[in-house]
């Protein structure tokens, strides 16, 4: 209700008598869809902050507004200078004008989501606020008064859609007249009632009210009244505030959540997965059954026998079991024993796994619900710290400084620009590591990870020497020469740019370069 009519006619009024004769000294934006302008007075500067945002519209009219160095933009320059004379509100209507010398004219048209500031010289539209509105460019300010009919005739004429004939009361004032019984009284009951609500819309209080929890400013007394004002001015700045911080403190709230509830998601596809695994498991209890059968057995079980098949114990059918020719039966059957000891300690993690992400996942739906109680940034701010959320909150891990390629069991890093050749060069090679780079050019540090006793094979070095070739200012060449050497003949001379080394020994392989 706070772009009410009933309002906005209250607001102007207020407007009217604060501003005229003042002078606009400054109309900018430092942020989308919000305009600042200033007005100089007689002692200190008015300002009214137009927030337009898609998903909330609302005027504000804070005392100081320190204009930022940066991302700050002039707009509607030829308000600057101007003197107001006077404010226009229009009937029925939420909007009105700022009027000034000059035939000029700044509407504030106050419609929700398409609410929007458009100045008009002489009567004609000549500039947008929000410029992608452009059906604003066809506004006539001498058709925006609209007419209501207040007669007894009219009222019985359209008493089955009387929220649509008088719809200059919204949302909130039907609320009202529906919280006091409006439907099922008589015609004449409505009629007394009608009056009844514009005499409180004419002359009203205004509550900050909060009215199936979400927060409101009404012309009449509905809901949890938080605050109450007798000025439009004072009641609209309030309730923008605390709508911005409201706005702030559910972003924060919201981001939050989401995470939580991922994590929650997450934990609840691991324990599908983890359960099923147990389960499948537990089921499968051959390797012990396997072993007792040898070990019952043994007197039948000769060396070298690949497989053999014994009765089962309850059944008497035959089971096929796989044995190891190089070990007797006993040592087979130690085998299962120890497959089977190995299953019961790995059931054993899997319910200990499954126990613990069953308690996150309790922790965190606990979490949810005491975040969705907080209403204070501060509160929030305080329970983020005291909880263990903050630390519990997984870190991004930082992004590697190289792409990994493999081949033959080798890794392969090649550095991603130059500052990252340099943390692969100096900070993550071994000294055994094979360094390749595109000879006489610019191009990414290229490494082939040491493994202990093995010469580095061929192939492997002809792919990483592409992949130096490619990543290099020889990439669309036909042929590139790489030189390649151990790392522990390159060095970094103090003073030397990003990605700059010395090699003191090198061989050089031709090769064709590929990603």
């Amino acid at each position: 209700m706070h772009n009410n009519y009933y309002l906005l006619r209250l607001l102007s009024s207020e407007l009217e008598s604060t501003l005229t004769g003042t002078v606009v000294s400054e109309c900018f934006s430092q942020s989308k869809d919000e305009l600042i302008i200033r007005f100089e007075t007689t002692s200190s500067p008015f300002f009214i902050k137009a927030s337009l945002l898609a998903d909330f519209c609302c005027l504000s009219f804070p005392h100081e507004f320190n204009r930022a160095r940066k991302n700050s933009v002039d707009l509607f320059s030829e308000l600057i200078g101007l003197r107001v004379t006077g404010i226009r509100q229009f009937i029925n209507e939420r909007s009105f004008s700022l009027l000034f010398n000059h035939e000029t004219e700044l509407l504030f048209k106050m419609h929700g989501n398409r609410a929007n500031l458009v100045l008009f010289t002489s009567g004609k539209p000549v500039s947008l606020f929000r410029n992608h509105l452009i059906a604003d460019l066809e506004i006539n300010l001498h058709t925006l008064d609209k007419s209501i009919d207040w007669s007894e005739e009219a009222f019985r004429k359209n008493i089955d859609q009387l929220n649509k004939f008088y719809f200059t009361f919204g949302k909130v004032v039907w609320k009202y007249l529906h919280n006091e019984g409006f439907e099922e009284k008589s015609a004449p009951e409505k009629w007394s009632m009608l009056h009844d609500v514009i005499q409180k819309l004419e002359h009203p209080e205004f509550y900050i009210t909060k009215l199936n929890d979400e927060l409101l400013l009404s012309l009449v007394e509905i809901g949890e009244p938080q605050q109450t004002f007798t000025s439009a001015k004072d009641a609209l700045h309030q309730f923008s505030n605390i709508r911005a911080k409201r706005s702030g403190l559910q972003y924060e709230k919201d981001a939050l959540l989401t995470k939580l509830r991922t994590r929650i998601k997450n934990g609840e596809a691991y324990l599908k997965k983890t359960s099923s695994k147990l389960k499948e498991i537990e089921a499968d209890n051959h390797y012990k059954f396997w072993a007792d059968l040898i070990m019952a057995n043994l007197y039948r079980i000769e060396p070298g026998v690949k497989k053999i098949a014994l009765e089962d114990f309850s059944t008497g059918k035959p089971v096929e079991i796989k044995l190891r020719e190089e070990l007797n039966a006993q040592k087979n059957a130690a085998i299962y024993y120890r497959k089977a000891k190995n299953q019961h300690i790995e059931i054993e993690k899997l319910k200990e796994a499954i126990d613990r992400k069953e308690d996150e996942i309790l922790k965190l739906n606990n979490w949810i619900a005491d975040i969705e109680r907080i209403d204070s940034a501060n509160d929030l701010k305080l329970f983020i710290r005291t909880s263990g959320l903050q630390a519990d909150t997984p870190k991004k891990e930082a992004p590697l400084p190289y792409y990994e390629f493999e081949m033959q069991g080798y890794k392969i890093w090649v550095g991603k620009n130059a500052k990252h050749n340099d943390e692969l060069t100096q900070r993550l090679a071994h000294k055994e590591d094979l360094w390749l780079h595109a000879k006489d050019v610019s191009g990414s540090h290229v490494l082939i990870k040491y493994q202990a006793g093995k010469n580095f094979p061929k192939p492997v070095i002809e792919r990483a020497a592409e992949l130096a070739a490619y990543y290099s200012k020889r990439k669309t060449e036909t042929l590139c020469p790489v030189i390649f050497t151990p790392k522990k003949f390159v060095r970094k001379r103090k003073g030397d740019p990003p990605g700059a080394v010395i090699v003191e020994k090198e061989e050089v392989i031709m090769v064709e370069p590929k990603p």
